[in-house]
This record gives C-alpha cells, structure tokens and sequence, in this order.
C-alpha cells in the first residue's frame, strides 16, 4: 500500500514538472549543463593557483583543468548535443553545413548561460580567498593583485590588438581542424566513447603552445560570459577596457578561427575522399595504361 502511494505521488509530481520540461529544450539544457561542467572545472584550475600563489598548481595545470573540463563536458552532452560548448564550433558547423543554423541562437544562448553560471558557483566557492589575496580591492592584470584573470583571459603587456586576434584565430582553426579530423567518420575516426578525451588533449596541447600571449580563450563563451560577471561581481568595467578594450577579441577571433580550421580541413582532406575512392578503384590493369599514357605524353 505504501508502494502505491509514493507511485502515485511520483506520477503527481511528475505530472506538475512536464510543462517546465515541455519548454525547456532538452538540447538547449544538455548545452547548459555541459558548459557548465566545463567552465566550472576550468575557472576553478585557474582560481587554485592565483590565489595560493603558486602553490597549488601551475600553468600545466591550468590546461589539465580546461582540458578534462572539455573532456567531461563532453561526456555530459555528448549523445545529446555533441557537446558543443562553444559559440565558435557551433558557428563553423552550421557555416559548413554540418549543423543547422536555426539552432545556432539557442546553442550560444545556453553556452552562455551555463558559462555564467558556472562563473558565478566559483566565485562563491573562492570569495573568501578573493578577499583575502586582494585585500578586497579588485583589480584586472597586470596589477599585482589582480584576481579578474580567475575568469577571462586578459593580453600580455608587449601584445598588440592584431597579435592577440591572430593568436585567437591560429588557436582556435588548430582546435577546429582537429575536431573535424575526430569527426570524419571517412577519415580514421576514434571509437565514440573516446572522442571526448581527444578533444580534451587537443584543448590541453593548444593551451602548451598557444598559452603565453593571452591566455588560449578559443572560446567566446569561456571569455565572455565570465568577464560579464566579473563587471557586476566587483570588478567594474575595467574588464572591458582593459588591454585596449581587449574583450571582442577572445569573441570575434575564435569564431573567424574555427570558420578557418574547418575549411582547411575540409579543403585538404574532406573534399578530396571522392578522389581518393576512385583512386582506390583503378585496378593493377589501370594503373599500367595510365602510367603508358603519362610516358607516351612525356615522350
């Protein structure tokens, strides 16, 4: 009897959450809380070692954090949405045709979300630590105590505008390229269950290489929607004008990057799987009378 009663009371409550569900798109939630995920694991790798000064951590680290934060990120919403997670590749799909661009306002949106949210569960996890590092005067790089870059990535001081918008771009077309090259079910692709891990080392290697100048964003929602809340946190609009109103770069240069990384591959590689199968079907016969013909032309 007891049984039947928590049924009925589970069918109730069931009953009363389906039109929240109803409207809430299940790919537009798998992006949100995948992004989550993501931002949440990243965000809080950086947070670790600025404010205990080392100690707990380095830049190697940092690009683990990101890495596996893309990794599981993955795992979460991969059967559902791919695991996008990131304005840039949603964009480069849809540019390409892989993806529909009606979806593209909803992806972003729940990127977005969901990388605001995250910014906000660290910054109340880390608080007592912000204080106590700045002494509760915030600040942006390359003050001494700057705690911003917990969030959004901020331009080395010898760094030009052109440089860090040409470092987005070359950062984010390698991660593009490579994602394409994961997903080419023609090409070699890895067993599905392992394309999340890939993913994440291509992150951790882009960051080992193209982390000095500013910091590797390759993402406009890891960029622009942490700094968002670093303006209403405490911050101010120094964020945003900091680096020489550095903040569209981390936006605009991922997604030029990420059109460019797909179409190098797909240029180089993708395009060409038809030649290559004819190639695969020319018999030994063949071959010897295309090889006659190229010498009698040459003679």
């Amino acid at each position: 009897m007891a049984d039947t009663e928590v049924q009925v009371r589970k069918m109730r409550v069931k009953d009363k959450l389906r039109p929240l569900f109803r409207w809430l798109n299940p790919e537009a939630m798998a992006e949100f809380i995948a992004t989550f995920v993501l931002m949440a694991f990243g965000i809080g790798s950086v947070a670790q070692v600025v404010l205990g000064k080392g100690n707990f951590g380095g830049f190697l680290s940092i690009n683990i954090g990101w890495g596996l934060g893309v990794c599981f990120g993955c795992y979460v919403a991969g059967n559902m949405t791919g695991g996008h997670m990131n304005p840039a590749m949603t964009i480069a799909l849809a540019f390409y045709k892989k993806f529909p661009w009606r979806k593209v306002p909803m992806y972003i949106t729940a990127q977005m979300l969901g990388s605001f949210m995250a910014s906000a569960v660290c910054h109340m996890i880390y608080i007592e630590g912000i204080n106590a590092y700045d002494g509760g005067i915030r600040q942006t790089p390359p003050s001494a105590n700057a705690t911003a870059q917990i969030w959004a990535t901020y331009p080395q001081p010898y760094l030009s505008t052109f440089g860090g918008f040409l470092d987005q771009v070359v950062g984010t077309a390698m991660l593009a390229l490579c994602i394409f090259a994961l997903v080419d079910e023609n090409n070699c692709p890895p067993p599905d269950n392992l394309k999340p891990l890939l993913v994440g080392f291509v992150v951790v290697n882009v960051g080992d290489t193209f982390g000095l100048n500013c910091g590797y964003a390759i993402n406009p929602a890891r960029d622009f929607a942490p700094r968002l809340w670093t303006l209403i946190a405490g911050w101010g609009t120094a964020p945003f004008v900091n680096g020489n109103y550095w903040f569209w770069v981390p936006v605009i240069g991922p997604i030029v990057g990420a059109i460019v990384g797909g179409g190098l591959y797909m240029f180089f590689v993708e395009l060409r799987w038809g030649e290559i199968e004819k190639l695969k079907a020319i018999t030994p016969a063949e071959e010897t009378e295309l090889q006659q013909i190229r010498t009698d032309k040459q003679g």
